[in-house]
């Protein structure tokens, strides 16, 4: 078909590197780094009980309201929020449809949308679709912090939303961030919504909304946040919900999924959480478009959602080592490491100072000589192509998999670096 047939909106979405990237990488067989699923298995508890559902035929369109009981109570116990199980969550396609859903429940033609740039590319694309502007705030290399003026200056008379993604994002940071692994941007914002009288001011001046990943920050609508990385965080950080700031509740919407935290991105089971009005928004979407999420990964979610504090504990502790091991290999070939990431599952590296090819070159040449994936980090920064030229100098690699695949990457590199091969064109 001619492109002239394709609409305006299909034309503003393009193929995702990182999935391309990934292709190239199994058509290779090379060891993926690139994207964030995990390469071990899932909890044999929930395996056990996906498999009992299928065999109790558990197949057919489902809600199972049990889960939005369980999330209720989690919101409470941890971030002191009450929300009604039966109007405020809508269990979707994973976390990706909750955030497209909760877009196209709130965006406008017109609308003008913050994101933090670096930012992970769904974002952009679901906007997009929507009829909205994404408007990026950028965060400050190398450490990726926020400057509170600029992100104030980026404000107008249209502005509708602030993604703030928890966990792989923040007040549209990932909260930690994705890529970068960090809370800086995320700290700033909640620096500058804690004293009571600049809340106040902000939010009665920009009626935003917060999607947690954060999608608005106003009096009347939300601000998104996504939570999918909130029990992957280190040392210490702890994952703080915007909602739970006096005033921002009816304005934030969270979403999140069992992908990261249960090892189970192809189950593809999340949820949104958001004032009634705006999940019934959300939920009519979602049914629309997807009607149900995979029945017998719902049945499945239950003993999820029930797991004890302990598993939490351990999948912490687990993914601390497996971040230091790649932290730890990438320093020991010259990678500038210039933080140690606090959560997600994600080291955003810049590339050695007496390297002078570009993240593209670098992953090409790593893909193709030493079987190895990554992701080039200037697919996550927006704007001009001929931007600052530190956007061609960091690489994303994914710490998910298991120790075994973490040191045949780390092996393999060592010596491809020790040949000078990355150093060289790709053939």
């Amino acid at each position: 078909m001619e492109s002239g047939k394709l609409s305006r909106a299909s034309r503003a979405v393009r193929a995702s590197p990182i999935q391309e990237l990934s292709l190239l990488a199994q058509r290779r067989g090379a060891i993926n780094l690139a994207e964030g699923f995990p390469d071990f298995p899932a909890p044999p508890l929930l395996k056990r009980a996906a498999a009992a559902a299928v065999l109790a035929d558990l197949n057919q369109y489902t809600h199972v309201q049990g889960i939005c009981d369980l999330l209720a109570e989690s919101m409470k116990r941890n971030h002191g929020l009450d929300l009604n199980p039966l109007t405020d969550f809508v269990i979707c396609c994973g976390q990706t449809e909750a955030f497209a859903a909760s877009i196209f429940a709130v965006i406008d033609q017109g609308d003008e949308v913050l994101l933090f740039d670096p930012a992970y590319e769904t974002y952009e694309a679901c906007i997009a679709l929507a009829g909205g502007v994404p408007v990026y705030v950028e965060l400050d290399p190398p450490h990726w912090t926020l400057n509170v003026d600029r992100f104030m200056k980026s404000f107008t008379s249209r502005t509708k939303a602030v993604v703030v993604a928890k966990k792989i994002n923040c007040g549209t940071c990932n909260s930690p961030h994705n890529p970068t692994g960090r809370f800086s941007a995320w700290k700033s914002l909640k620096s500058l919504l804690k004293p009571a009288a600049i809340r106040t001011a902000l939010l009665s001046q920009m009626n935003l909304i917060s999607l947690k990943l954060a999608k608005h920050i106003g009096p009347h609508e939300p601000i998104q946040m996504f939570n999918v990385y909130e029990y992957i965080t280190f040392d210490m950080q702890r994952h703080t919900s915007l909602a739970s700031f006096p005033g921002m509740q009816e304005r934030t919407i969270i979403t999140s999924s069992l992908s990261k935290t249960f090892s189970v991105t192809g189950w593809r089971i999340g949820w949104a959480c958001a004032p009634a009005t705006i999940a019934s928004a959300i939920r009519n979407i979602h049914i629309k478009i997807t009607d149900s999420a995979p029945a017998p990964f719902q049945e499945a979610a239950l003993t999820a959602l029930r797991t004890p504090p302990d598993y939490f504990k351990s999948l912490k502790a687990e993914y601390e080592e497996r971040r230091d091991c790649v932290v730890e290999m990438l320093s020991k070939i010259g990678f500038q490491i210039h933080f140690k990431p606090q959560g997600s599952v994600f080291v955003f590296a810049e590339l050695p100072e007496n390297w002078h090819l570009s993240d593209i070159d670098f992953v090409k040449n790593l893909i193709e000589k030493a079987g190895v994936a990554a992701v080039p980090g200037r697919g996550f920064f927006h704007g001009d192509p001929d931007g600052p030229s530190y956007q061609s100098r960091f690489v994303r690699f994914a710490f998910c998999k298991s120790m075994e695949t973490l040191k045949a990457a780390s092996e393999k590199m060592r010596e491809l670096v020790g040949n000078n091969g990355l150093l060289q064109p790709s053939d």
